[in-house]
């Protein structure tokens, strides 16, 4: 079967949804056309299932899919027409689609005109100037709630991502190791020193108290609500993993995954797609008592040793019995050495923990930080450190 200019615009929509941030290659479009060729065109939900198949990685994905499958296929003059997508329209009975940021970005990309550049002035300093505003249009996005990104700030802060670290706090240990100066003496390699010198005794060696980062575990809500944040989140954890930190991270939605050597991956891209398509509960529902239980029972004895750091990435929106959340919670307390809650719902001024899941959390954790934007992914690290050098008292704090 030829399929002839239908090829073509399979492409322009792989590129459309490439421009809306989805991780789209060639190859992927030859394949979605090859798979075409078996599939009726008349019938437009098999058209719609069978790029899908191809297309879609992860389950957050489909919702950009099918906005973009409604835009795309539903007029074939579609180019001609990006400025007004927007606008409430309805053809053949179908429903307008769904608004979506990154999409939208896509088609304003494509349907942009075309400008002719001006020669600067004679007096001009272009560098400069393109070295200030992308200063502050990074300082700006640092800012961003991860939930309102576009697909170019969503693919620029990735990067971002991926060059910061936590400077996680180290602290001592009951090991010695050799050292140029220090405060314990070691007598035997002194006067081994001094035997092999022929009994020089002015050179002293000295053994030092050997310091370690404390284990660090993550357990991450990947519910539909946590969505955004729990996918910059996950890049943030890869960036630790490939620096070869301590750090054990475990997803849950209805379910517990531990995902820590598929983060293990170089390219973070194709790190989070393969635990979008291996995780079953991505963007559903939230159980949190029941993952908790099951960390308890099957991972903490094995991971929460030598002094580790839990940290807890949720909204608290849990619709189980309180009494679980609670019992699982205060287990999980006595096994950490601590725990700090990430909530993505600070970022709200007013936020008070009113859900019955947050008031279940709260009691139980050293501190309650926000994490819904890149300077709050930031600034955990610096609570990290003040956590192990002044472990907080009388209730959590917020921040």
């Amino acid at each position: 079967m030829t399929l002839g200019p239908f090829a073509r615009n399979v492409v322009h929509f792989v590129r459309l949804l490439r421009g809306a941030g989805l991780g789209m290659s060639p190859a992927q479009a030859v394949d979605a056309i090859d798979a075409l060729r078996h599939v009726d065109l008349g019938r437009r939900d098999d058209v719609r299932a069978t790029l899908a198949c191809l297309l879609v990685h992860a389950s957050d994905e489909r919702e950009i899919f099918d906005a973009a499958f409604d835009l795309f296929w539903r007029d074939p003059d579609w180019e001609g027409k990006l400025r007004a997508l927007l606008l409430p329209k309805v053809t053949n009975g179908m429903p307008p689609p769904k608004r979506n940021n990154r999409l939208a970005d896509a088609l304003a990309a494509r349907a942009a005109p075309v400008q002719t550049p001006q020669p600067p002035p004679a007096d001009a300093q272009p560098e400069q100037a393109h070295a200030r505003i992308t200063f502050s249009a990074q300082e700006r996005l640092s800012h961003r709630d991860f939930d309102t990104l576009s697909a170019d700030e969503w693919r620029t802060l990735r990067h971002q991502i991926r060059a910061h670290r936590i400077p996680l706090a180290t602290e001592p240990t009951r090991r010695l190791k050799a050292a140029s100066r220090g405060t314990h003496a070691d007598l035997k390699a002194s006067a081994r020193h001094a035997v092999r010198s022929g009994g020089d005794w002015t050179v002293w060696k000295y053994r030092a108290v050997v310091e370690r980062r404390p284990p660090l575990v993550l357990l991450l809500d990947i519910s539909g609500s946590m969505s955004a944040y729990s996918r910059a989140v996950l890049y943030f954890c890869h960036a630790l993993v490939q620096s070869r930190e301590r750090l054990q991270v475990f997803l849950f939605g209805t379910r517990l995954t531990h995902a820590t050597r598929a983060l293990r991956e170089r390219d973070p891209d194709i790190a989070i797609a393969a635990l979008g398509q291996s995780v079953a509960d991505w963007s559903g529902g939230t159980r949190i008592g029941a993952a908790l239980a099951e960390f308890n029972r099957r991972w903490a004895r094995r991971v929460l040793a030598g002094r580790a750091t839990v940290l807890l990435v949720t909204d608290g929106l849990d619709h189980e019995a309180n009494d679980v959340l609670d019992a699982e919670m205060h287990r999980l307390r006595r096994f950490a050495h601590r725990l700090v809650w990430l909530n993505p719902l600070l970022r709200y001024a007013g936020f008070t923990p009113r859900a019955r899941g947050a008031r279940a959390i709260l009691p139980h954790v050293d501190a309650m930080l926000a994490a819904h934007n890149l300077d709050s992914l930031a600034a955990v690290g610096r609570e990290l450190a003040a956590l192990s050098q002044h472990p907080p008292s009388g209730g959590p704090r917020w921040n």
